[in-house]
């Protein structure tokens, strides 16, 4: 009996301890806010589609507002490199809160900035990186990688947010 009492008790002060200790741990960090899945592979799927008709062989990368990758879609026969340039281009309009295009011209007058930018070589200042936004509030960014001509890749990113804006929270 005194065995099972020594049990008992060394049992309750573990479950004690861990209930001080559980005090300790951090609540979970909630989500970033961003485009929810299935908008972002809408948003996604309508840039693919909008330079399909203009025979562009891209690869489209929608995040969130932290960053994280919610899809990326490549078209057959895209490029690993349109890949790795969509997602550089969202990165960058998420980091700058800007678009690629307009940060290309910016850099040109602001030695800062052209400075941020070259520091990190993911980053990409092309045309085709562009910020979700509902309300003012950035949620996210597409950003398009793999035409001929980045104004090309601009032109599908906006596509895909038009396709899906009125329905972002």
């Amino acid at each position: 009996m005194k065995k099972i009492t020594f049990i008992c008790s060394a049992c309750f002060l573990i479950c004690v301890d861990m209930c001080a200790n559980a005090a300790d741990v951090p609540a979970p960090v909630p989500p970033a806010r961003g485009p929810a899945l299935n908008l972002a592979v809408e948003a996604a799927q309508a840039a693919l589609t909008a330079c399909s008709a203009q025979q562009q062989l891209v690869s489209v990368t929608v995040l969130d507002s932290a960053g994280v990758i919610k899809v990326v879609l490549a078209a057959d026969g895209a490029s690993a490199r349109s890949v790795a340039s969509s997602n550089g281009k969202a990165q960058t309009a998420l980091a700058f809160k800007n678009a690629t295009g307009q940060l290309t011209v910016l850099v040109k007058t602001d030695n800062s900035l052209a400075e941020k930018i070259a520091a990190n070589s993911n980053y990409n200042i092309r045309a085709g990186g562009l910020l979700l936004t509902v309300q003012g509030e950035v949620i996210g960014a597409i950003g398009v990688g793999g035409a001929r001509g980045s104004e090309k890749d601009e032109a599908c990113a906006a596509a895909g947010i038009a396709k899906v804006q009125d329905r972002l929270q």
